[in-house]
């Protein structure tokens, strides 16, 4: 399984990366509360959550095709340690809407190195292993989103709408120091130089831009509701602070099961795409439903299954990405990818924003049920296509060996 790294080298970077994810969301259930308690409006919600999106769609390709350039990930992981711990600090000590937007702006450059951290880490596994490299750091990543979204709204309830902020910085500084022993394969050093001519094949790969469409539409359904109107739903409803946590235990458990569930079940019996149009079809028809729920139990139930099906999708789509990318490309491929699915972390919450301002905050969940649809009808029609292509093909080359034969 391992190509260059001992289980020393996996842990350092496991424990990192769950500390970065961590710093990030431990107050993302609390945020939109937060702003609205500053005084802003679902628009201006939307805003705050959509500069987290826009900043990743602005730095994610320079930073994955600056990697490639000089062959190194690792100054750009401490980079993300240090612009992490910076948001979460810059949330603590400021309580305007302004500093609301910086500091959240501030998170998404953070997010946008992890190019690095998925090529770095993708790099200790040999290629054929790359889905279960995806799946692995994708449980990390889901698990410190589960733990720190989980007790944000406790923390808040005993402490104050601060605390999660001081925490979170607390814990970039943790990650900041811990990414200084972050160990980096020698052969990345190693390999030869890019051409332009070869990051713009990179980017115009036809999967890896089918892909990153997909993930758009998975990430403006996720940040749309559970990463931000969710927990605004929920207080509207009659929920506590407290209650956040149910519902974020009920939403990322699964998700987290899902992601381990996807590479070793879902996939070998149903095949990539497949597995791709159940759920997204699942995670659209509960997104459609949620705004109908009006008691905390059937919420819970509802975020479960909507948190296994959009579990499902992430980490496949993330291996789909890089897979047929040569190594010495990956960085590039990986940060057209992310780069362009941030457009839905930013798109995605700011129209909802938009729509909840306008017609209320059901709007917000209709429309994302809708892209769970759009998306499941995308696949559907690439798949017809491609089997007529083969179709086609054979009636081709039946044709010419009929030829030939005669």
């Amino acid at each position: 399984m391992n190509k260059y790294s001992s289980v020393k080298n996996h842990f350092i970077f496991l424990v990192a990366s769950f500390l970065f994810w961590m710093s990030i969301f431990i107050y993302m259930p609390i945020l939109s509360p937060y702003v609205e308690l500053l005084g802003g409006t679902y628009t201006f919600i939307g805003i705050v959550l959509s500069s987290y999106g826009l900043m990743q769609f602005l730095f994610r390709v320079p930073i994955g095709v600056v990697s490639d350039f000089i062959k190194r990930r690792k100054p750009f992981i401490i980079l993300g340690m240090l612009m992490a711990m910076i948001s979460s600090l810059m949330f603590a000590l400021t309580d305007s809407l302004g500093w609301a937007l910086v500091s959240r702006s501030f998170a998404g450059i953070a997010a946008a190195t992890w190019v690095a951290f998925t090529v770095l880490y993708s790099s200790y596994f040999r290629d054929e292993e790359v889905h279960q490299a995806m799946s692995r750091i994708s449980f990390i990543v889901v698990l410190a989103q589960l733990i720190g979204m989980s007790f944000s709204g406790y923390i808040v309830d005993e402490w104050g709408w601060r605390a999660p902020f001081w925490i979170g910085g607390v814990l970039g500084v943790i990650g900041m120091i811990l990414s200084l022993f972050i160990y980096e394969p020698r052969e990345i050093v190693k390999q030869t130089s890019i051409q332009i001519k070869d990051l713009l094949l990179v980017m115009r790969e036809p999967l890896l831009l089918k892909v990153s469409l997909l993930s758009i539409l998975a990430h403006s359904i996720i940040f749309t509701t559970m990463f931000g109107f969710i927990p605004v739903y929920a207080l509207q409803i009659g929920l506590q602070e407290r209650d956040l946590s149910m519902i974020v235990f009920s939403f990322m458990i699964p998700h987290a099961l899902a992601t381990l569930f996807m590479g070793k079940v879902l996939v070998p019996i149903l095949g990539k795409w497949k597995s791709l149009t159940l759920a997204f079809f699942c995670t659209a028809v509960f997104t459609l439903i949620t705004p109908i729920i009006k008691e905390k139990e059937l919420l819970c139930i509802m975020q479960a299954l909507n948190g296994f099906s959009l579990g499902l999708l992430f980490p496949l789509l993330l291996g789909m990405s890089i897979e047929s990318i040569a190594d010495d490309k990956r960085a590039t491929a990986m940060g057209t990818y992310q780069a362009i699915y941030a457009i839905g972390m930013f798109v995605g919450p700011y129209l909802a924003g938009m729509l909840n301002s306008a017609m209320g905050i059901h709007a917000g969940f209709y429309f994302a049920g809708v892209l769970g649809i759009v998306a499941t009808t995308l696949i559907l029609l690439w798949n017809y296509k491609e089997r007529l292509s083969v179709h086609y093909s054979v009636y081709k080359l039946r044709k010419r060996l009929k030829t030939f034969r005669n």
